[in-house]
């Protein structure tokens, strides 16, 4: 388990992630972005829009477009105001929504910004800087599949997100 040594805002360490998959999901066909905790096989996935999966997408293939795209005008500006983005953190969840917060360094001050984890996870990938999930938030995400999967049956659905392959999450194609 690769844990960051500085707790983040909450106080809670916080577990390094990275990009598993894109995927569409088979029953609602929203797209879901599975992060995968560095050094282990436990999983989590979110539920994100078709935008943000797209912007995700976009960046993982290294795709360039003609135009910037919203999360490239984000990290354009900050490198304008001399930022530099540090870490994204998917730091909360509340009533079945993912919170998530974006660290930057600007003038030698560390400042937050709250984002929706799919917004972070594009700017990530467009600064190439980690994503963390706060252990708070992996154990709710551990409990939860442990109890939807007693309601699915036999770990079918942990199973399912953690066997998953390169066909499966369709080298990220949307």
């Amino acid at each position: 388990m690769a844990v960051l040594e500085t707790p983040g805002a909450a106080g809670e360490p916080e577990i390094e992630v990275q990009i598993r998959g894109l995927m569409l999901d088979p029953v609602t066909n929203m797209p879901i972005v599975v992060l995968k905790e560095v050094g282990s096989d436990v999983v989590l996935p979110i539920w994100v829009g078709v935008f943000e999966a797209n912007a995700i997408a976009l960046e993982l293939e290294k795709t360039e477009t003609p135009r910037p795209m919203t999360h490239d005008l984000l990290r354009n500006l900050a490198k304008g105001l001399n930022a530099t983005v540090r870490k994204v953190v998917v730091s909360d969840l509340r009533a079945d929504t993912f919170f998530a917060s974006i660290w930057m360094e600007q003038g030698g001050e560390t400042v937050v910004i709250d984002a929706r984890p799919s917004d972070a996870i594009a700017l990530a990938l467009r600064w190439d800087c980690p994503i963390y999930v706060s252990s708070k938030v992996m154990r709710h995400t551990r409990q939860n599949n442990a109890e939807t999967a007693a309601n699915v049956g036999a770990d079918d659905l942990k199973r399912w997100l953690e066997n998953l392959n390169e066909d499966d999450t369709g080298q990220y194609k949307m």
